[in-house]
């Protein structure tokens, strides 16, 4: 079968505008299309314009538009980075929609909003880690396909820090001003690439055939929904958790900053550090330590209890999904666009079953623990699980995959 042509960049392109278009990419699509509404959700119940029930399901909507992203994202195989322009101005669009939204009294448009916003970032991270590591592995300097996931933490820290020492604006002015950094962080990776279409048409090595579905994808497809599920009450529920603490927004609004700052800072130290080890030991350790985190809450819920959740949550879900990713690329080296796809619908749904579940269990306690700490244990238990099997199993020798990754 003949594999589809690519579309390469101007050789005089340098490599840090791919690096800085994929950054800047993922802050917005992730940071504000995907986890804006969780520092702004405790803000607008302070405000009186959204209700609980009326931000679970701005949040559920949230998390099944994520869903229908994935499930269509494959339709841009053949062009990513058309794929990614739209998702970005998507994003915008959206988002200053959101701050109309808000103002109490049109939840239902709110609701359609964000899961507009799920579709567009799910477009967004595939389309970007399909074209940015493709491009990056292009120009023989595939060690820079780590950098670009900076983008999400860095993101989640912008906005965390926004909500945060903005905390006490009304939440619909916060949507607005991210409206605004959406918009132009979209404008800036357009005017990046805007020039790209100079082309050529090359074929991949013939010396890195694609991977078969049948040699193995399935478990780390199903591995990649349980680190979904895993990470998703506290990226969730962890600012508002926190305000049932303290009720000052400089106190609470602190959760979603240090959660974005570990997302950011582990990533990079992952890219120094274990740049050698095989991406499942990677990926291992960060869904082991992941489990610590949800394991806190479980044991109690004060403040210092949340804050080192956030650390140690939001330290490794950045490094687990650039591991997936780099290993599903590693899988299918030519055109990883399906093989991601469907890691983020197996994504989509475990954060999407993990609110269910926090539902389906009620308000009520159960043997002593509320929905909330029952949806961690599980958690816990699942990802302790899923690390074991990704460690023990590495597929091949530590040797042969940096020597893959190189």
């Amino acid at each position: 079968m003949d594999t589809p042509p690519y579309l390469i960049a101007r050789p005089d392109r340098p490599i840090w505008l791919i690096v800085s278009s994929g950054i800047v990419a993922l802050a917005v699509a992730m940071g504000i299309g995907r986890f804006a509404f969780t520092p702004l959700m405790p803000l607008m119940l302070r405000d009186g314009t959204l209700s609980a029930a009326d931000g679970a399901e701005w949040a559920a909507a949230n998390y099944i538009g994520y869903l229908l992203g994935a499930l269509t994202a494959a339709r841009f195989s053949a062009n990513p980075r058309r794929g990614l322009h739209l998702a970005l101005f998507g994003v915008a669009l959206v988002t200053l929609g959101a701050a109309w939204a808000g103002g109490g009294t049109h939840a239902l448009l709110g609701a359609m909003l964000r899961g507009a916003a799920g579709i567009f970032s799910a477009w967004a991270l595939v389309c970007t880690s399909s074209w940015g590591l493709a491009e990056l592995a292009r120009r023989q300097a595939p060690q820079l396909g780590a950098r670009i996931y900076i983008g999400v933490g860095l993101g989640i820290m912008l906005v965390g820090m926004l909500a945060w020492l903005g905390g006490q604006q009304p939440a619909q002015w916060l949507w607005l001003e991210m409206g605004l950094l959406a918009s132009a962080g979209a404008v800036f990776v357009k005017l990046n690439l805007q020039d790209e279409g100079a082309i050529v048409t090359v074929s991949p090595p013939s010396s890195s055939p694609p991977q078969s579905a049948k040699e193995g994808h399935l478990p780390l497809v199903v591995c990649y929904g349980i680190f979904g599920f895993g990470y998703i009450v506290p990226a969730t529920f962890l600012p508002a958790m926190a305000r049932q603490q303290v009720s000052d927004p400089l106190v609470f609004g602190l959760t979603w900053p240090l959660f974005g700052l570990a997302a950011a800072l582990s990533v990079v130290a992952a890219a120094r550090y274990l740049s050698a080890w095989p991406r499942r030991r990677v990926w291992a350790l960060a869904q082991g330590t992941m489990a610590l985190g949800t394991a806190l809450p479980v044991a109690t819920q004060a403040l210092w209890a949340l804050a080192a959740c956030a650390v140690l949550v939001g330290g490794t879900f950045m490094v687990a999904t650039m591991a997936g990713l780099q290993l599903a690329r590693e899988r299918l080296p030519t055109n990883p666009t399906s093989l991601l796809a469907r890691m983020t619908v197996a994504f989509a749904v475990g954060q999407l079953l993990g609110p269910l579940l926090v539902r389906a269990l009620g308000p009520g306690n159960v043997a002593g623990w509320d929905a909330l700490v029952w949806t961690n244990a599980a958690a816990t238990v699942l990802l302790l699980f899923t690390a074991v099997w990704l460690w023990r199993d590495t597929g091949s020798s530590p040797s042969t995959l940096t020597k893959k990754l190189r």
